[in-house]
């Protein structure tokens, strides 16, 4: 069980086959990585689960190799065509977590070496296409962890800056806490050597699908992460969910089509500011407490982003909602008023 979705294991993976299990997307959320969150999103399962079943299956067609292998409705898996109601559970092939030892001097990664198969590539791959005003980027460059030049970029980025060419950057998975990674140190770890550079390689193929589809319907893809396996017969397999608000940032027209939403309400809070005092010590959840609950026009407004996000994606009316443009507007005439 995770913050917002569920894991059923149907068959455990091996060191030469792949297991099988569902996806069951919640309506639950996540935000400051607090965990589960007090309020429910109505028919946001159900939404991430379609938009991310769409991107899967568009980008099988274009040779992505994924671990997607249908929707289940009435107990038959489906395919997105094929179903006749919106649902929540997505069936998936499944890998081996193999984590890494921690060590008084930090993580120990060598049980990723080549011969190594059927496993979770310990990596979370970044994708930048803007760089936004407080982006962490900004703040590596400043500390001289990372160069612009690193980054393929020819000088020190602007703030809201579209890039030419997008960023490919990685962080860890699998330690306690998520921490950037240089290219070689991302290499080093990953097991798989000299084929480092095909996971760029398949990370740029689903941005530009990404970014080319929903820019149809006039919504920018901003920056998101991707996870990946490596298969029994040594293939490099896409995995998790993908292009869903949640795993990505959109925006429409400047307008946050995700999680931060969300982030922006809880930061005018008293919780929030006790949040910021108390994250990382020991219990730190338990000491600041619940969160308080969302307004309910809010809740509302946040509920029909997800499904509208859908619909326009897919292009496909899963969900009876307005379009993405009378939501956006909804939501932004809440935080008016809140002002």
């Amino acid at each position: 069980m995770g913050s917002v979705k569920d894991l059923v294991i149907l068959k455990k993976p091996t060191t030469r086959k792949s297991g099988e299990g569902t996806f069951l997307f919640s309506d639950r959320y996540s935000v400051f990585d607090y965990g589960e969150m007090p309020d429910k999103i109505e028919g946001k399962g159900s939404a991430l689960c379609l938009v991310s079943a769409y991107f899967f299956e568009k980008l099988k067609e274009r040779g992505v190799k994924t671990h997607y292998l249908g929707l289940i409705e009435d107990g038959r898996v489906k395919s997105l065509d094929e179903l006749e109601n919106p649902v929540n559970e997505m069936k998936v092939k499944l890998y081996r977590v193999i984590k890494p030892e921690k060590r008084k001097e930090g993580y120990d990664y060598s049980k990723f070496k080549k011969g190594l198969r059927n496993y979770l590539i310990p990596l979370e791959v970044i994708y930048r296409n803007t760089l936004p005003e407080g982006s962490s980027v900004f703040r590596r460059i400043e500390r001289g962890e990372i160069s612009p030049e690193q980054l393929g970029l020819d000088k020190v980025p602007e703030p809201g800056e579209v890039l030419k060419k997008p960023i490919v950057d990685f962080s860890t998975k699998l330690e306690d806490e998520d921490r950037y990674l240089s290219y070689e140190e991302a290499k080093e770890i990953s097991g798989l050597g000299e084929r480092f550079d095909e996971l760029r390689k398949i990370t740029m193929i689903v941005n530009d699908f990404i970014t080319s589809r929903t820019e149809k319907v006039g919504i920018l893809n901003e920056d998101g992460k991707f996870e990946f396996a490596l298969d029994a017969d040594e293939n490099i397999v896409l995995i998790d969910a993908v292009g869903t608000p949640d795993e990505c940032r959109f925006s429409y027209n400047g307008f946050e089509l995700s999680k931060e939403v969300l982030r922006k309400h809880y930061r005018r809070t008293y919780w929030y500011k006790r949040l910021r005092v108390t994250k990382g010590t020991e219990n730190w959840r338990k000491i600041l407490g619940s969160p308080p609950r969302l307004p309910e026009k809010l809740k509302d407004g946040v509920s029909k982003m997800y499904m509208s996000f859908t619909n326009e994606v897919t292009g496909k009316k899963f969900f009876d909602v307005p379009r993405i443009k009378e939501v956006v507007k909804e939501v932004e005439e809440f935080f008016e008023k809140q002002r």
